[in-house]
């Protein structure tokens, strides 16, 4: 990570003519993209590193493009040699999804989203008349391959892993029918491709900028829409949709100069509708039962339910048999609670206490008196604590968790960990159980086991919002003068 760091710090200073004041490493999202908030004497900007050229190269260009029509993006300010790095516009970090999760459903909220809504549609108009598409990352369109790969990528990544029986020829057939019907659709503009509440960045002044766009192709319009509005983290009313809807298309008219077909755009709203919520669940299926991450399995149950909703009160305008048989199957009440993981509520007395310890020491003891719980040896992940710079820091630092996630085996070592421990978490939860002992061992206790530690604390939180008491044993009695935030969580 610090070579990262370095290698902005360089791109910047020859950006702005003198060093950078500081750097703050920015969480990571879904992408393998890296973001860095750069603070400079009057300004902040972000700077980006990505390892796919081509896919920086493709939002540099649609942002140039954008920016060229005063369109509601980033101005990309500098460029790397290598095109691994670039800086662009900071617009904060609070997006039009942390907006509506602390104020909820009210007029503020419900602006901003019709605001958004009009600034799509600039992008998706103004910017089809500057954008060569050829130039896109994967398809030029989102036509009938396009459509298919989305359709697959649930079949694949969700469906097929529930194991149960379906006619896969039929299906096949009915998602051909489905992508044909789509592909003959009467709009086609720039398609953002992502276009969601979390991707829309809100300033102090309220006025709305879009980010992660570089998937972006020609396309209909409607997906667009179907994207943000049927967003099942947002989980918007359903009068807000139609009535959201409605602004949209109004602000179509006025940027078109022309009056919509209103009946033949609804008409294939909602097959786009569809496909979005599938790809959706595609995308969860292969974050979270293949890759086990536990923030999209708990996303899973959202999505399900969102599409049980779109099934019971829409139609896609297409007969698709097995299709639908399919679908009902996968919103049916035993697959939904297949993916509800029980979670703690007040009551619950369970508290899971999760130490890391160094077996130059003993193994900490259960003073719960019941015993049992489970010991992890990280002693076989390799260790960072053998590289000069991070010997002398720990499980928490930048350096050390980067070796850790992507040049050792401890993501498998973690996700092995996570099926067992949650096995007995779950149960624990359902007989009223109080106590669940867990530990992470290493040579020190200073590196793998509080990565380990701290990495099971996140994923019981996130999935069974439990109780937990975490502790590093090692680091407090080493008793330094600044003590690890959080260790008694």
């Amino acid at each position: 990570m610090q070579h990262l760091v370095e290698s902005i710090q360089t791109l910047y200073k020859h950006w702005k003519g003198r060093p950078a004041v500081s750097v703050d490493v920015l969480p990571q999202s879904g992408s393998e993209r890296r973001y860095f908030r750069i603070h400079g004497e009057e300004e902040t900007v972000i700077g980006t590193y990505g390892a796919n050229v081509r896919e920086n190269e493709v939002f540099i260009y649609f942002s140039e493009q954008f920016v060229k029509q005063q369109l509601a993006v980033p101005r990309i300010l500098a460029v790397s040699a290598d095109k691994l790095f670039y800086l662009q516009e900071d617009f904060g970090n609070i997006s039009l999804l942390n907006r509506l999760e602390s104020s909820g459903y009210n007029d503020e909220i419900y602006g901003l989203f019709k605001k958004s809504l009009a600034e799509l549609a600039r992008l998706q108009v103004e910017g089809s008349k500057v954008v060569n598409f050829e130039f896109c990352l994967t398809n030029s369109e989102f036509g009938k391959q396009a459509i298919m790969a989305d359709l697959l990528y649930f079949k694949y990544y969700f469906l097929d892993a529930l194991r149960k029986p379906y006619d896969k020829q039929k299906l096949i057939d009915d998602f051909e029918a489905l992508s044909n019907y789509l592909t003959h659709t009467e709009y086609k503009y720039f398609m953002f491709r992502d276009f969601q509440s979390r991707n829309i960045m809100v300033p102090e002044d309220d006025s709305v900028h879009f980010i992660d766009y570089q998937g972006g192709m020609k396309g209909a319009p409607q997906y667009d829409v179907a994207s943000m509005l049927w967003q099942a983290r947002a989980n918007l009313p359903e009068e807000w949709k139609s009535m959201l809807l409605e602004d949209y298309l109004d602000s179509l008219d006025k940027i078109t100069g022309s009056q919509v077909d209103r009946i033949t755009f609804r008409s294939q709203y909602y097959g786009y509708v569809l496909i979005r919520l599938l790809q959706v669940l595609g995308a969860y299926g292969f974050r979270g039962l293949f890759e086990r991450k536990a923030q999209f399995l708990t996303s899973i149950p959202l999505a399900l339910r969102n599409l049980r909703d779109f099934l019971t009160h829409q139609s896609i305008g297409i007969a698709v048999p097995e299709f639908r048989k399919v679908l009902n199957l996968c919103v049916a009440d035993e697959i939904i609670e297949q993916f509800t993981p029980t979670q703690a509520t007040a009551d619950t007395p369970l508290v899971v206490s999760i130490h890391s310890f160094s077996y130059r020491r003993q193994i900490p003891p259960d003073d719960s008196g019941n015993g049992g719980g489970f010991v992890f040896d990280c002693r076989g992940i390799l260790n960072p604590g053998r590289i000069d710079h991070m010997k002398t820091q720990t499980g928490r630092d930048k350096d050390v968790k980067e070796f850790l996630e992507r040049q050792t085996r401890m993501p498998e070592f973690l996700n092995s960990v996570f099926d067992i421990v949650d096995i007995s978490v779950e149960e624990y939860i359902k007989r009223g159980f109080g106590s669940l002992h867990v530990s992470f061992g290493c040579t020190g206790g200073q590196h793998r086991s509080v990565y380990a530690a701290d990495a099971l604390e996140r994923h019981l939180r996130n999935k069974f919002k439990v109780k937990i008491e975490l502790k590093h044993i090692e680091q407090e009695l080493k008793n330094w003068k600044n003590p690890l935030p959080g260790q008694t969580a």
